[in-house]
């Protein structure tokens, strides 16, 4: 990885019209100011479908894209809806934040319209062929979902939910209609992405996407092969994940998600693990494999437990499983995720693999020094953030923080005083000027916003991954700012750097 730099901002955040970010004319021209600014990165976080809590890492599938990000401008354009039709929903009124249940109660109305419009053709009928080795269950299974009103397979009736093909063929039959308009949802969801994907290239700009470590238990992936997962008899969870107590939270993290088999995995030569990376290829340039550590130990609650205080560390596959994927799929662009506490196991697993790890800028202020998230500590094969999607925005953490971590951050930095105005960018520039080859930075730093603009807040339900960007925030003065910074630090295209000497 050369040295370079990139913006992180999800998807949903995009200005786009219609109450969310989508693979809309603002995603076009948000590469453009890109390119504008010299960087050679656009991070993203997981474009699967969401349901409870509005998660990006809680999703049906592991394979499919999220419906909401499909750009309805797109298809007025296309003949399949008409903007007066568009006009008659409500998808919320607020410019900087997404009201999700409005979203969910207007936006799959819209797209059935464009469903019932819809010509199958040959490029639909490839893409049905070609994505039927996941897209069959998960049209299967959201249909089926939906005809109950929602509820997760574990309380689908025996015969649905243990997959008796009897009941399956019945159901196919009988859902025929809604089983075909979620794999209209992933045709234009694919087809959009491509387009944008493929633009974004062209402008010299690498998409980042990211991987969950987990996949969620009410999903297709769990429903169609339970046999990947620790599951008993009855296909009820044995353990599922989470983090141990710490300094944070006196009970840990209880997130519940299913463990996997990894006896079984080894045994299959990871093949469904080659599947899920290959498809992350497609959609991706770069991938940043999320909770790197899970996979040299990973932390197992007993199923039922309501706190994660009684879990134990377990081992996982290790170098085996990557050692594999690179012999399968060859040498890969991957960032391993591997903050928080970390083993000499773990440490090992990062050094053996060649993946950068990352650092972020608003861990490395202890007081008592020696972090190894300072900047002149880090190894140049590393990516450094100012913060990253679970963080508060730098200007609303360093607000937040102790004074002790302040003043710590003004004596490293050589300065008496932050200014307002201007603190975030104070942070940006020590990530911009240390040894790691890749710099990411989150929008909300670049627009200096305060808390209201997090993300996420983890272990917490409701109010998060609502953020927008408004249009024109990213403004030519911060473009212009940004290119500035990026030439200042070496981390300019080699072209860009050219044209500018």
């Amino acid at each position: 990885m050369k040295r370079a730099s990139g913006v992180l901002l999800p998807v949903f955040s995009l200005p786009s019209k219609y109450g969310i970010g989508c693979f809309s004319k603002e995603a076009y021209k948000f590469i453009d100011q890109l390119k504008e600014a010299g960087q050679s990165y656009w991070q993203i976080l997981p474009l699967g479908p969401t349901g409870y809590g509005d998660s990006p890492y809680q999703s049906f599938s592991t394979y499919a894209g999220n419906p909401y990000f499909i750009d309805l401008k797109t298809l007025i354009k296309e003949g399949l809806l008409t903007k007066k039709e568009c006009k008659v929903y409500d998808f919320g009124e607020q410019a900087d934040s997404i009201d999700y249940e409005k979203i969910y109660n207007s936006r799959f109305k819209v797209l059935k319209k464009a469903f019932e419009r819809f010509k199958k053709d040959e490029a639909y009928d490839n893409f049905i062929k070609e994505n039927a080795y996941w897209l069959d269950d998960y049209s299967l299974y959201m249909a089926i979902k939906d005809s109950k009103g929602g509820i997760s397979w574990n309380e689908w009736e025996e015969a649905l939910k243990n997959r008796e093909e009897a009941a399956l063929e019945n159901a196919r039959e009988e859902l025929a209609e809604e089983i075909d308009f979620y794999k209209f949802q992933q045709y234009e969801f694919d087809k959009q992405w491509s387009q944008l994907h493929a633009y974004a290239n062209e402008q010299g700009i690498q998409i980042v996407g990211d991987i969950p470590i987990y996949v969620a238990f009410d999903g297709a992936d769990t429903w169609a092969s339970p046999e990947l997962f620790q599951f008993d008899e009855e296909n009820n969870p044995v353990a599922v994940a989470g983090c141990p107590p710490d300094d944070f939270s006196a009970t840990g993290q209880l997130w519940g998600n299913p463990l996997y088999n990894w006896e079984y995995h080894k045994k299959t030569e990871y093949d469904w693990w080659i599947k899920r990376i290959r498809h992350c290829l497609k959609l991706y340039d770069v991938v940043r494999i999320d909770h790197f550590r899970g996979f040299d130990e990973y932390y197992s609650i007993p199923y039922g437990n309501k706190t994660a205080v009684d879990g134990t560390w377990m081992p996982g596959p290790g170098m085996d499983l990557f050692r594999t994927i690179e012999e399968k799929l060859g040498k890969l662009n991957i960032i391993a995720e591997d903050l928080g506490f970390l083993t000499e196991s773990v440490l090992q697993m990062l050094s053996d693999s060649g993946f950068p790890g990352m650092k972020v800028i608003q861990f490395a202020f202890d007081p008592n020094g020696g972090s190894a998230y300072l900047p002149h500590n880090y190894p140049e094969n590393s990516v450094v953030y100012t913060g990253t999607h679970d963080n508060d925005t730098t200007r609303g953490w360093y607000h937040s923080t102790d004074k002790a971590t302040r003043d710590f951050a003004k004596e490293y930095m050589n300065a008496q005083r932050l200014d307002e105005d201007d603190l975030a960018w104070d942070f940006i520039r020590l990530a911009m000027s240390s040894k790691a080859n890749l710099c990411v930075t989150p929008m909300q730093d670049l627009l200096n916003l305060d808390g209201k603009a997090r993300i996420n807040v983890p272990s917490t339900l409701g109010g998060n991954w609502t953020w927008r960007m408004e249009k024109g925030q990213f403004d030519e003065e911060t473009v212009k700012r940004l290119k500035r910074m990026t030439w200042l630090y070496e981390r300019l295209p080699r072209e860009v750097e050219k044209k500018i000497k």
